[in-house]
């Protein structure tokens, strides 16, 4: 994940993102992304912005031994732990560090894309698509998924943040939040020169564990780690305490079961 966007992780943020981002935020709308895309044996598959690679490890599963697939992403650190990740059945990957605005592949490299909420981070959303359409072979397919709504748990993070460790935290915090509009979507997809063009809204209910120490532990895995990490101890249970408090109307026993959106698009070249 990340791109111009300052989604930049520390060095110790890419596990604590594995262990919290992955299965409990991201790693529930894997499979529909992933199945959406009705991958084929030996295709050749790009995971953009693929953070640790949990897109980029279940459609090495899909594409079989004979397939080739790639994970590309800005951020060292997220390549650096993908790499030493187990590799699953299927296609060897290939981690690669590279921009989206400008990858360094030849026209017509791949039969699909995948992009996991990495387009909100693009700062030219438009230059990226076009570079999508490029390195697709004719008749090639993307597919990614951009979130549709802030949930419930995303607004009361922000909001302690904003409250407990300033304005410019929660602003950075919530880039990985931002929701676009289907229409927005479907207009950046055509002018890009994608066709057969369509927007699927996908939507389910995500169980998160006890909130007062999950809510630090993800805090770990994003660019706010650092000041958050320097907050006092009795600031930092104050902001985990108001995020499970906010969220008591969702209470599932420990945890809480929260409702989430995302927009899947799905388009050809």
């Amino acid at each position: 994940m990340g791109e111009k966007s300052g989604w930049q992780l520390s060095d110790n943020a890419p596990e604590s993102y594995e262990r919290y981002v992955v299965p409990y935020i991201l790693g529930p709308w894997t499979p529909i992304l992933v199945e959406m895309a009705a991958l084929q044996r030996g295709e050749r598959v790009i995971d953009l912005a693929c953070g640790t690679g949990v897109v980029a490890r279940l459609a090495a599963q899909k594409v079989g031994p004979t397939g080739q697939v790639t994970g590309l992403d800005l951020n060292t650190n997220m390549l650096a732990f993908a790499r030493e990740l187990p590799q699953p059945s299927g296609a060897l990957i290939t981690w690669i560090k590279g921009n989206a605005l400008a990858m360094d592949f030849p026209d017509a490299s791949f039969d699909v894309i995948l992009c996991q909420q990495g387009l909100q981070f693009f700062s030219e959303k438009l230059t990226a698509l076009r570079e999508m359409h490029r390195v697709l072979v004719p008749g090639g397919r993307l597919l990614f998924s951009v979130w549709k709504t802030v949930s419930p748990y995303s607004i009361a993070v922000g909001t302690a943040l904003e409250r407990y460790v300033g304005v410019e935290a929660a602003v950075r915090y919530r880039t990985a939040r931002v929701a676009l509009d289907a229409e927005e979507l479907r207009n950046f997809l055509v002018v890009a020169g994608f066709v057969d063009v369509h927007i699927y809204p996908s939507a389910m209910t995500v169980r998160l564990p006890p909130v007062e120490a999950f809510v630090l532990n993800h805090l770990a895995s994003t660019p706010v780690a650092g000041v958050v990490a320097a907050l006092s101890e009795e600031v930092r249970a104050a902001l985990a305490k108001e995020v499970s408090m906010v969220l008591q109307s969702y209470a599932d026993g420990e945890g809480v079961s929260v409702p989430d959106e995302t927009n899947i698009a799905m388009a050809h070249k």
